[in-house]
Order: C-alpha cells, then sequence, then structure tokens
C-alpha cells in the first residue's frame, strides 16, 4: 500500500478496516454475491457512496471530494485487496472522465453526480469485429431531426446490466479515415431500442452484449464534439489502464498475501512447505515483483496528478502491462504453491486466477500494451 501524505493513508487504513468488517470473511463475500456469480453488490457499493468514497476523484461541485489519480488508484487497490464486490467501481470511475473533460454541464451534474450518490456508469466501445482495432467501429448514430438514431451492436460492455448510462461511441460520418467520424453519446441504459444481454464468463454476471434498434437520442446525449471521439478516447486511456493497474495490484497482493499465509500453516515432510528453499525463493520472486508495480502505479498517478492534461501512453502502458501480468503470474504460483487446494473454491486463489487472467485482456491487451509502449519509442 503506497500512501503519500497522512490524509491518503487514514483513507487506506478506512477502507481497510471496511472491508475487514464487511467482507472479510468467505462468508461474508458469498452472501453479497450470490455465491460469487456475482461481481457488484449495489447496497454495499451505496454505503461506500454515504462514506464519500466513490467521489474521490470528482470535484467538490458535484459531490465529490476533489482527489486525483492518486487517491482514485489508492481506493482501487484496497478495494480490490479487500475482495469487495464492487465491480461497478472501475467502469465508472473510467467513464467519469470523459463526462469531466468533454460532457455538458447537465451531462455532469447528472452523471457525475450520480456517481457520488452510488450509481454505476458503462462505456460501450468494442463490437464483434472491433476489439483491439477500436477504429473498426461500425455500430452507426445517423443524424435525425432533433438528434441521432443508432443502430449496431456492441459486445463486452463491463457492467452495462447494472449501468445508468452507456458512453457509447458510434459512428456518425464514413468519410473520413477509419479514426475520423466517430461520436460519444450519453445513452441512459432504459432507453427505448437498447436491449443488454449477458454474456456467460467463468467470472459470472459481468459482460455483455448491446443491441441498438433505432434508438433515437436526442442532440444533448452527445459528450464532447461530434467526429471527436477519438481523440477524446486517447486522452482517457492513460487513465482507464492506470485504474486497471491499481485494481490488479491490489488483487495480486492479496493473492501473494493468501499464498504466503498457507504456505506458513501447511506442512509436509514434518515441517512449513514455506520452509523449502523452492518455496522461499518463489515468494521472494513475487514480492519483489510486487513492490516494482507499486512504484510504478503511483509514479505514474503521480505524474497524472503533477500534468493532468499530459498524454502518458508509454507509462501508463507500462503500468497496466507489468501489474496485470504479475498479478496473473502471481496467481498461477499461488496456485501452484497450494496444490490441489488451489484449485478448490473452498479457498480464494481460483477465484483470483479467473480475476486476474482476464486482466491480461481488458482494456487493451497484454500485446497492444507491448505495441503502444514500442510505438513511443519510434519503432
Amino acid at each position: 500500500m503506497h500512501a503519500r501524505t497522512p490524509e491518503q493513508a487514514s483513507f487506506a487504513a478506512a477502507i481497510d478496516a471496511f472491508c475487514r468488517d464487511k467482507t472479510g470473511t468467505r462468508a461474508q463475500r458469498d452472501a453479497l454475491t450470490h455465491n460469487g456469480t456475482e461481481a457488484h453488490n449495489p447496497a454495499l457499493y451505496v454505503q461506500m457512496a454515504e462514506l464519500g468514497w466513490l467521489g474521490v476523484g470528482l470535484p467538490l461541485k458535484y459531490g465529490g471530494s476533489g482527489g486525483g489519480m492518486m487517491d482514485i488508484c489508492l481506493f482501487a487497490e484496497r478495494i480490490a485487496y479487500g475482495l469487495a464486490p464492487v465491480g461497478g467501481y472501475v467502469t465508472t470511475a473510467v467513464a467519469a472522465g470523459p463526462y469531466l473533460k468533454f460532457g455538458t454541464e447537465a451531462q455532469r451534474e447528472k452523471v457525475l453526480g450520480g456517481i457520488t450518490r452510488g450509481r454505476v456508469e458503462a462505456i460501450s466501445i468494442s463490437e464483434p469485429g472491433a476489439g483491439s482495432d477500436a477504429a473498426a467501429i461500425t455500430c452507426r448514430a445517423v443524424r435525425t431531426q432533433g438528434g441521432f438514431v443508432i443502430n449496431g451492436q456492441k459486445t463486452w460492455c463491463s457492467n452495462a446490466h447494472l449501468a445508468d448510462h452507456l458512453l457509447l461511441v458510434a459512428r456518425t460520418n464514413t468519410s473520413g479515415s477509419r479514426h475520423e467520424g466517430l461520436t460519444m453519446f450519453c445513452v441512459p441504459s432504459n432507453t427505448p431500442g437498447v436491449e443488454i444481454r449477458g454474456i456467460p464468463t467463468m467470472a459470472g454476471k459481468d459482460v455483455n452484449d448491446v443491441f441498438f434498434t433505432d434508438c433515437f437520442v436526442p442532440e444533448s446525449s452527445i459528450v464532447g464534439a461530434v467526429d471527436q471521439a477519438w481523440p477524446q478516447l486517447m486522452a482517457g486511456l492513460n487513465s482507464e489502464r492506470l485504474i486497471l493497474a491499481a485494481t490488479m495490484l491490489g488483487r495480486g497482493r492479496r493473492a501473494f498475501d493468501d499464498a504466503v499465509a498457507y504456505v506458513k500453516e501447511r506442512k509436509q515432510f514434518g515441517k512449513p512447505v514455506g520452509s523449502f528453499q523452492a518455496i522461499k525463493h518463489r515468494i521472494a520472486d513475487l514480492a519483489m515483483e510486487l513492490d516494482c508495480c507499486e512504484l510504478l502505479v503511483y509514479r505514474v498517478a503521480a505524474m497524472a496528478d503533477e500534468a493532468p492534461e499530459r498524454m502518458l501512453p508509454r507509462e501508463a502502458s507500462m503500468a497496466k502491462l507489468k501489474t496485470s501480468e504479475t498479478a496473473k503470474r502471481v496467481a498461477l504460483e499461488g496456485m501452484q504453491m497450494m496444490g490441489g487446494y488451489g484449485y478448490a473454491t473452498e479457498y480464494d486463489m481460483e477465484s483470483h486466477l479467473r480475476a486476474t487472467v482476464i486482466s491480461t485482456v481488458y482494456g487493451g491487451t497484454s500485446e497492444i500494451q507491448r505495441d503502444i509502449i514500442g510505438k513511443t519509442f519510434g519503432l
């Protein structure tokens, strides 16, 4: 846990205490998640809202506390470590950025104000034919009297089934390059013509297909400028990658601590398995890698706070890549060190593995992060 100020240290301690009280046991977490099939508990989330935590990175005028990326990352890390089932936070925190930077005052009051009260938001970008290649978007928004009519399909939309609004990226112009002619819209999830269907995954209810059929949205739904969604997206991807990195730092640390606790207690050949050199060296390597991740994540967060308008493609991609790959490694190593018990649902390690493996795919795959980093060196 990285805290630069006494206030941040107190904030982190308060989150840890909350999680110990509310989600500290497997029985508590099972009760909150329908035995692990739900990633988000609305009632618990509202409790966090009432404590003022969900607006940690939002301005005071919208009910937030005026914090920065350091505070957002700290919150994301600690709730992930505490295994708090509030999976809606990450997409909500990521969606807040475009509204804050490009939204109208009415959109900010509605969406950002709702976030501080415990409402969930989602982003709808990916399509069946547009994943890593986001510029291949084909979902169309055609101008009509008073607004736009949207038709098309989105997929892998995290938390759409929980969200008040979808921050939709659709194609409004086909005359320019693939990166031109895209526009952001704020679409209430209950708008006629919007259909949300869950995609079954090993993580339970998490991601969705979203179908738009003659879905009308008024002109006031535009977020930012028409045909300018691509540069708007680029301005926010660094924050997304950093929030995801902080989340995986917390989950990786929890997997590590769970593994250490197990190898201290589990005995074979008359002594704790953690006393064998093979295990000790594994633990040493993982501890070192996690500390490297922590330093990287909070270094980039500090850079973002020092210059909020600065683009940090190399640094943010490094943080996301290093932390998600390390968290996955920690969970895999933890499962190996725990043997069959690491595979059993009696313990949390199998859950850590499911959560960390997918982190190297969403928010930009590890391969895409490496490509971005390479491009920053002129390659």
